[in-house]
């Protein structure tokens, strides 16, 4: 098959995947990023092609409401419009027509607007709601022509759903090229793979533009693809990094650039460091602090938060009780000496005693149990949000997914702070990402990766007092959350009856928790969060 229409004209055309990492609202900063790229980049290329809504960032939510947010839209369409001169270039944008709102892309060449196509599918589910903003375009393909090549245009779900693509083989495209703003999950750079090889095999080039960086609680991974004809990958950019990657076809041969893809738990561990980085860089946080126990979730935040924004922005600090191991404070000081990072020793025994005599005469009657315990976790919280107050520093939080499903953390203690990295991780995943750490550079201690996980909020404690083994607790919400199996389905693939249950029941109750958590971000198909929508108030429990 030839990709080109005119058999006179030059075999060769050249695409920029720019993938960047737009900053939502931030019009004039991510206009003047596109410009640059185009000035620097269009004498060289024929097609430059930026992601989805690339102007204004994905997803800018209610911003869409405000006309104003329309009014920069179009200041900035028209500079980068007039910018364009020696190419093609291909921007995603909200685009108002009267009252209605579309999820667009225009294609720009010397000065003039080409072609403007209008998103078909709208994604309304999970963690996307754009049929609250949006109408859908309508059902007919985007063609127009670069140098004799015919290419058709869509964008992102459009790709996911029967009919854009369709529409555009049938209209004998040589090329589809699909803009994207496509959040990372850990399962998604392989289904995409799959899914454009799929429609290149139908005689089709693809080139598939998606954006990078860190978005609240979403991340985007970028990892850009190109396909030829044969299914054949060609080009894939780099993930969670902003990468300008040239493809050429050439005598119907495609060309790029292919960077290795990742192992899972470094694909993981890289999505948690550019999420956490561009949640504390956009909105310009100094730094983070966090409360480093000497168990494997502070560490492992520790890890992370040094690898995004270096050791001299991190401070942890140590906030031993009666009941912290000398092991546990001996470990951490021995992580914070092994990243180079400040750290603090503020010891709560003294505020724990005040707090108990305090209240001392209303628990008369009443036994010792959680409430003490607690007690110990929200007198941390208090002093690390001081010191946050104080130094600007954002508080990360250190729970992780397991304990959070159940509620298994301290409401307004442990889950006090700004930002959760860690908040879609399951423990036995925060094990193998901390092994993973370490094949870098061995700065987990040992006993850390070894040591039975305990919250030393009483004397001997360990999770596993409280919880099954983690592996039967992680693959029990595993099953629930992602695969949204009930109870007899989970404990027909041979789980213990109780557990199930009982861990069913803890996720339902400990709603109100959830709800009140800082946000994180989400590296499974399914997080706690934007795509987990259950009512606290509920009469729909699991019954033991």
């Amino acid at each position: 098959m030839t990709f080109f229409n005119d058999l006179k004209m030059p075999k060769f055309l050249s695409m920029l995947m720019a993938q960047i990492n737009p900053t939502v609202g931030a019009m004039a900063a991510n206009t003047a990023k596109i410009i640059d790229i185009i000035k620097k980049n269009q004498i060289d290329h024929d097609v430059i092609i930026f992601p989805e809504l690339a102007l204004t960032g994905y997803p800018p939510e209610d911003l869409l409401f405000r006309k104003k947010f329309f009014h920069q839209v179009d200041e900035a369409l028209n500079l980068i419009k007039t910018s364009t001169m020696d190419c093609h270039v291909i921007i995603g944008h909200p685009s108002l027509e009267g009252s209605v709102t579309y999820n667009s892309s225009s294609v720009f060449s010397k000065g003039q607007c080409i072609a403007l196509y209008h998103k078909q599918h709208l994604p309304n589910y999970g963690v996307f709601d754009e049929k609250r903003y949006f109408i859908k375009g309508k059902d007919e393909p985007c063609l127009f022509s670069v140098k004799g090549f015919r290419i058709g245009l869509c964008i992102c779900e459009d790709l996911w759903q029967p009919g854009p693509v369709d529409q555009i083989i049938d209209a004998n495209a040589g090329i589809l090229i699909c803009i994207n703003a496509s959040p990372f999950d850990e399962h998604k750079p392989s289904h995409r793979e799959s899914l454009l090889r799929h429609y290149a095999k139908r005689g089709i080039v693809i080139i598939y533009v998606n954006q990078i960086g860190g978005q609240d609680e979403l991340v985007f991974d970028g990892q850009s693809l190109a396909f030829d004809t044969t299914g054949q990958l060609c080009a894939r950019s780099k993930a969670f990094e902003e990468h300008l990657n040239t493809v050429t076809l050439k005598n119907n041969q495609l060309l790029g650039e292919i960077t290795a893809s990742l192992p899972r738990e470094a694909l993981i561990y890289k999505a948690l460091v550019c999420g956490l980085h561009n949640y504390i860089e956009k909105n310009k946080f100094p730094g983070v602090l966090l409360g480093l126990s000497g168990g494997i979730d502070s560490a492992l935040t520790l890890c992370i938060a040094v690898d995004a924004l270096g050791a001299s922005r991190v401070h942890a600090v140590m906030l031993p009780s009666r009941y912290t191991a000398s092991m546990s404070e001996e470990d951490a000081k021995q992580q914070a000496d092994s990243l180079n990072i400040k750290y603090s020793t503020l010891p709560i025994e003294p505020a724990f005693q005040t707090l108990l005599t305090t209240l001392s005469p209303v628990f008369i009657g009443y036994s010792k149990d959680t409430t003490e315990e607690n007690l110990q976790a929200r007198i941390r919280a208090v002093l690390l949000m001081a010191l946050s107050n104080k130094t600007g520093y954002l508080l990360l939080t250190t729970s992780n997914k397991s304990e959070t499903a159940v509620g298994y953390t301290t409401l307004y203690g442990d889950m006090a702070g700004g930002f959760a990295v860690l908040k879609d991780i399951m423990k036995t995943t925060i094990y193998a990402l901390a092994h993973y750490r370490n094949t870098i550079s061995p700065v987990i201690p040992s006993r850390v990766l070894t040591r039975a996980p305990s919250a030393e909020l009483a004397p001997n404690q360990t999770d596993q007092d409280t919880l099954p083994e983690y592996d039967i607790l992680d693959a029990i919400i595993y099953n629930y959350m992602e695969e949204n199996l009930d109870a007899e389905a989970i404990i027909q693939q041979g789980f213990p009856a109780k557990d199930v249950l009982s861990v069913i029941k803890r996720i339902q109750q400990n709603e109100y928790k959830r709800r009140q958590a800082p946000p994180g971000i989400k590296i499974t198909t399914r997080a706690f969060g934007r795509d987990w929508r259950y009512p606290i108030t509920s009469g729909f429990i699991t019954k033991e």
